[in-house]
């Protein structure tokens, strides 16, 4: 965790740190954001923002590991760093919202019971994230992932998930489609949003909205880290769709 520490900012105050990690990682340059952020998180330990910034920056690193166990790895410094921001701040949403994308980001490379066992902590943290704010776009897309994620789960999956894990919670791809559309009227410009409502119409059948809605996505430019393999995916989605 400490490997992107950087001795030399040891003179700086916290607050300079940030302002000198934000500005790296306004350009998505994690390593860089780091070497600021965990300095200052030594400096000021309790501070849950500052944590949030430091588990997002280990997603970014997530989405450019080379390989699986690079990125476990990686979420699992992101899930620490969350966790102790939730922890810190219960009653803030972004802290509450961390957990939810850091498990989020990190479930597809676990195994399956994993995968099962941290899918109630992420519908918990989202929905903990919602109701300290509502008009928190993110939580609503991390929400609608999550309803999509277990609608997708196969008859045949599930009775075996049931069996080995317990049951699995009731979820459908018109919850999904709820909380996408909510995301969408509270932020139209991201792109992720348009995305995914398309892909959950197409798991649907409704193949006229998929197409419309990807298209929409894919027409808004990039402003996040993860926007290109999201447009990438959208694309390939609309090519399942001729």
């Amino acid at each position: 965790m400490l490997l992107f520490a950087n001795p030399a900012s040891a003179a700086e105050s916290a607050a300079e740190l940030i302002q000198k990690g934000d500005a790296f990682s306004a350009k998505f340059q994690s390593a860089d954001a780091l070497k600021c952020f965990l300095p200052a998180e030594k400096l000021d330990p309790k501070n849950p923002r500052l944590l949030v910034r430091i588990a997002q920056q280990y997603r970014h690193l997530m989405s450019d590991a080379p390989n699986r166990m690079e990125k476990v790895q990686l979420g699992t410094v992101a899930v620490f760093f969350s966790q102790r921001a939730a922890t810190l701040a219960p009653n803030d949403p972004e802290a509450q919202l961390a957990v939810a994308i850091s498990y989020g980001k990190m479930t597809p490379f676990l195994s399956s019971k994993d995968q099962f066992a941290n899918s109630p902590l992420i519908k918990a943290a989202a929905e903990k994230a919602i109701a300290l704010d509502p008009a928190n776009d993110l939580a609503w897309q991390v929400l609608g992932r999550w309803y999509l994620a277990v609608a997708e789960v196969s008859g045949i999956k599930r009775t075996l998930a049931k069996v080995a894990y317990g049951s699995l919670p009731p979820a459908t791809y018109a919850d999904a489609v709820r909380c996408f559309e909510k995301a969408i009227v509270l932020k139209p410009t991201r792109l992720m949003h348009h995305i995914e409502l398309g892909r959950t119409y197409k798991q649907m059948g409704r193949d006229d909205d998929a197409r419309k809605s990807i298209m929409r996505g894919l027409a808004l430019p990039n402003t996040e880290k993860d926007d290109p393999e999201t447009k990438a995916s959208g694309r390939e989605l609309l090519k399942k769709l001729q």
